[in-house]
């Protein structure tokens, strides 16, 4: 039976970041909504209780029954979590003379307690609450403090508690993954089995046994999520697979053919359409952001359609969701937080059911399963790449000459990321988590080339260090780098005179432009 630790969810920003430290360690989990424990299932471990916005005492406040769990299986407070342990089992929660928010460091630290084993005095930790817990319940014991906050770490052996009001799961406290290593492994007893081999090795046989001998339809788009559960159900189920790969004009130069060949080097049965003449049709003259997305997930679910309908036997579709999109889409406080197309997308006269293998994985975990399947490490390790393509990287109405000219400035910036060897031997490409060109097409500049006044179009370079697209910081390119780049592009793109480095973070700015 696999292990799992449950992740209850209070509505936190970083409940996906624990969820990720979790699976770091080998070890399955699963993100519920605060009020979805599954009371009777066997393979549970372990519970952490995430943080949330709300405090304890706001009447909208999430709540669970800790009765469900608690004296039968080890729990882990983070921050609201630990707050609410305190305020339910009888200690006090107040509002703190000021927010406590940033670092800080454990001053006073039990070293013997089971969830500090490894830490050293004076661990770095990282604050962020507006409560703080002023007296613990009885029974429970402080095992953690700081300059400023009393109980900072506090458990109780008897109900194999533990709670902590600083977060572990972020990278300002420095021996966070050590505490939940403590936690996961230690405490709840892990046997660290969860691994992409056994990934692939499961969910190849559950594939099997799910389709059997049906025929399965899979809509590609190039990334790595779609192209990972393309090989991972060839794999199960082989000729019974048809991908679908459409081009909507707006892909980054050259790549629909250049995705084509892999995927056949990959084996797979693929059919690619050439869309583009009625993607550009509908999107003439649409300027408006939103519009113009709709406008593309319309026509693609028509193409996609139009095409599925061809394969008349096939009984399932088949979607690259993972697992930050399910939780994303649907989060608790009713909220989304971004929409998905692979999302509850399925169109109801197609009559197919849905089959998502990838639906437990977070992308770190995709690229490994990726590696494991034996895939080229240039599509494993490939940037993430929005929906609508370079649509929402074109300001303004969208044309074929503009996505050209968009196309060979984006070009000559990935091509220099990749080719670019950094003085730690790793390609600039590597060290971003996403790139790509903008071109300002509602906006021109002056400018000189040769003897010549000039009146063209800027176009913005964007790339950004994340860890999973939730929090970005922009990336700190060298600017030998940045000027080699920007010559290519103003001396080689036509239409193009001016190049700027977009060197806003998220938040408050979005990774994309549009």
């Amino acid at each position: 039976m696999q292990q799992k630790i449950i992740i209850l969810d209070f509505g936190s920003q970083t409940t996906q970041l624990i969820g990720r430290r979790v699976r770091e360690l080998d070890t399955f989990c699963e993100v519920l909504p605060y009020n979805k424990f599954p009371k009777d299932d066997p393979s549970v471990i372990g519970v952490i209780l995430s943080g949330s916005p709300y405090s304890v005492h706001d009447p909208e406040a999430f709540k669970v029954d800790l009765s469900q769990f608690v004296g039968r299986l080890p729990v882990l407070g983070i921050c609201y979590g630990a707050q609410f342990i305190s305020h339910t089992l009888g200690g006090k929660v107040e509002k703190a003379d000021s927010r406590e928010y940033g670092r800080a460091h454990l001053e006073t630290i039990d070293l013997s307690n089971p969830l500090f084993q490894g830490f050293e005095k004076g661990s770095q930790v990282w604050m962020s609450h507006g409560d703080t817990i002023t007296a613990i319940p009885e029974g429970f014991e402080v095992i953690g403090s700081t300059a400023d906050v009393m109980n900072a770490a506090f458990w109780c052996a008897s109900k194999n508690i533990w709670a902590v009001q600083f977060h572990p799961e972020v990278y300002h406290t420095l021996q966070g993954t050590q505490l939940l290593k403590n936690f996961v492994v230690d405490v709840c007893g892990s046997r660290q089995d969860w691994s992409a081999a056994s990934f692939v090795d499961t969910t190849v046989k559950e594939l099997k046994e799910q389709v059997g001998n049906d025929r399965v339809i899979l809509g590609l788009s190039g990334g790595v999520d779609s192209s990972v559960a393309a090989v991972l159900l060839n794999r199960a189920i082989g000729s019974n697979l048809t991908c679908i790969f459409v081009d909507h004009g707006m892909l980054r130069k050259n790549e629909f053919q250049q995705v084509m060949n892999d995927y056949k080097c990959l084996g797979l049965n693929v059919i690619g359409v050439d869309a583009s003449e009625k993607f550009f049709g509908d999107l003439a003259g649409v300027t408006e952001p939103e519009q113009k997305r709709k406008i593309i997930g319309r026509d693609f679910v028509e193409v996609f359609n139009a095409e599925a309908k061809k394969i008349t036997d096939a009984k399932w579709l088949a979607q690259g969701t993972i697992y930050p999109d399910r939780i994303e889409s649907l989060n608790i406080t009713g909220k989304v937080i971004k929409s998905h197309h692979n999302v509850g997308g399925l169109p109801e006269e197609m009559h197919l059911q849905l089959c998502e293998p990838l639906k437990w994985l977070f992308k770190d975990e995709v690229r490994r399963v990726g590696r494991q399947l034996g895939m080229p490490e240039h599509l494993i390790s490939r940037h993430p790449f929005p929906g609508p393509g370079l649509a929402v990287r074109i300001l303004g109405d969208i044309t074929p000459e503009k996505v050209r000219v968009l196309q060979d400035a984006d070009d000559i910036f990935i091509r220099g990321l990749r080719e670019y060897v950094d003085t730690d031997g790793e390609t600039l490409y590597n060290k971003v988590w996403q790139a790509g060109a903008v071109l300002l097409s509602t906006v021109r500049s002056v400018g000189v080339m040769g003897d010549e006044r000039t009146y063209e179009n800027p176009v913005a370079l964007r790339a950004v260090t994340s860890t999973d697209a939730m929090t970005a910081d922009w990336a700190h390119l060298p600017y030998d780098f940045l000027a080699k780049v920007s010559n290519e592009i103003i001396n080689k793109v036509r239409g193009v005179n001016r190049v700027c480095y977009d060197i806003s973070s998220k938040p408050p700015a979005t990774i994309e432009w549009e």
